[in-house]
Order: C-alpha cells, then sequence, then structure tokens
C-alpha cells in the first residue's frame, strides 16, 4: 500500500513539472500590412492570443515558430481561408488574414 501511493506521487509529481514546463516563445517577427494609408504593425517576439488590427489585410510570419491564425478576435476559431490548415502558417510564409480576428504565437 505505501509503495502504491509513492509511486503515485511521484508520477503526480512528474506530470505536474512537465506540465509546468514553459513554452517556447517564438523569436522574430509578424508583420501586418492593412491599408497603404497605415504603417506596417510589427509584433517582435509575439506571444500568446493577439488581436489584429481593424483592417489587416496580410499577415507574414517571420518567426521561427509556427503561428496561428483565428477569426475572431480571442483566438478561439481557426481561420481556413487559403491555403491555412486549421489556421496553421508556417515560419517564413504569409497570408491574407481579411476577416481574421487574432493570432497566437506560442
Amino acid at each position: 500500500m505505501r509503495r502504491t501511493v509513492l509511486t503515485v506521487m511521484l508520477a503526480a509529481a512528474t506530470l505536474t513539472g512537465v506540465a509546468a514546463a514553459p513554452a517556447q516563445a517564438a523569436t522574430g517577427q509578424v508583420v501586418v500590412y492593412s491599408t497603404q494609408l497605415e504603417p506596417l504593425t510589427v509584433y517582435q517576439d509575439p506571444q500568446g492570443c493577439t488581436q489584429l488590427p481593424p483592417f489587416a489585410h496580410v499577415l507574414n510570419n517571420q518567426t521561427d515558430a509556427t503561428v496561428t491564425v483565428y477569426a475572431d478576435r480571442w483566438c478561439t476559431l481557426p481561420f481556413t481561408e487559403n491555403a491555412l490548415t486549421l489556421g496553421q502558417l508556417a515560419p517564413g510564409y504569409g497570408t491574407h488574414v481579411t476577416g481574421a480576428g487574432s493570432f497566437r504565437a506560442p
């Protein structure tokens, strides 16, 4: 009985340590083009859910991580327009985001 309790406690501690490990933050820039009348919006080393500007048109992922584009402003509904698969945009790629609301970087 004592061995079972010790095993369960050790397993729980191990899982807690794995779950608490921080995610690797994206390094680089996400650059968003809106209109010819506005400067580019640049997000340096983005982390977490970020709302896109109101007239966002094109998003370029210049980070070292995959970013996910979402249809809403709260990063809940993946934006699947164009060639995005479940909203995933690999490093070095860009996509039209007209109608999208946000993106998430790790």
